[in-house]
């Protein structure tokens, strides 16, 4: 099965993606299980969940979703999973960390090698708290250039962390475009996700930022031209 724990919904403010189509997408790209990482929101996330659990009364539960939060500390990011509460932004990298094992839930840290990535985790801030990083995403489609993927395997491999991979869509065409796969098996709590990671392998396609940037554009155009045309609302969530 496939697992992808970085993506966003309308919710984030960069993103356009309607949260009652992802689950047709994670099924057309035969994602299992989706993690949903909105900037400084899990309601996303939350109404996600609770829609395809929804749908799962009814047709079998064939995708399951982790609700995440993709945390602005002060000194860059970190993505919480099994997240009950929103994580406060602004808060020291060790508090982050504090409150999101306070939930019984894991710290994964995203893109965290990328330069170009004006918000990624400060390198003296990832050493600090190495030994509290439950997952590394070693696998981001949208980092500036492939070789910083490689030194993110690199640097959780030194250190025996589970790997992780993420879309990072902002788009709903970008769900799927990585994943880790590994044996097909329920994933219910925390410690099935760690033990799943340690059994796959990250793969996906590498999708230059640039070109990322054009679609998020033109899509965002296309949207607005159909709120307009409909009389809906922008953020909505239709």
């Amino acid at each position: 099965m496939r697992i992808d724990l970085h993506c966003h919904t309308y919710v984030s403010g960069d993103s356009i993606t309607p949260i009652e189509d992802i689950p047709a997408r994670c099924r057309e790209r035969n994602i299992a299980v989706q993690a949903i990482t909105d900037h400084r929101e899990i309601r996303g996330a939350q109404q996600l969940k609770a829609l395809v659990e929804e749908e799962a009364d009814e047709a079998g539960n064939d995708l399951t979703i982790i609700v995440g939060e993709e945390v602005k500390t002060w000194e860059g990011e970190l993505i919480g999973l099994f997240l009950k509460e929103r994580i406060e932004s602004g808060l020291s990298p060790e508090e982050t960390v504090r409150q999101i094992k306070a939930q019984g839930g894991l710290v994964l840290l995203p893109h965290g090698f990328d330069p170009l990535k004006l918000i990624r985790l400060r390198p003296e801030a990832r050493e600090r708290i190495a030994a509290s990083i439950d997952i590394v995403e070693t696998f981001n489609a949208r980092v500036s250039r492939p070789r910083w993927n490689r030194l993110a395997t690199e640097w959780a491999a030194a250190r025996g962390k589970p790997m992780s991979a993420g879309s990072d869509a902002h788009t709903l065409d970008a769900i799927g475009r990585a994943w880790v796969e590994t044996p097909d098996q329920p994933i219910e709590g925390p410690q099935d996700l760690l033990v799943a990671l340690r059994q796959g392998t990250p793969k996906g396609t590498w999708t230059h930022p640039l070109l990322d940037v054009v679609r998020l554009i033109w899509n965002s155009l296309r949207r607005t031209f159909l709120y307009v045309q409909h009389g809906l609302l922008p953020g909505d969530g239709r």
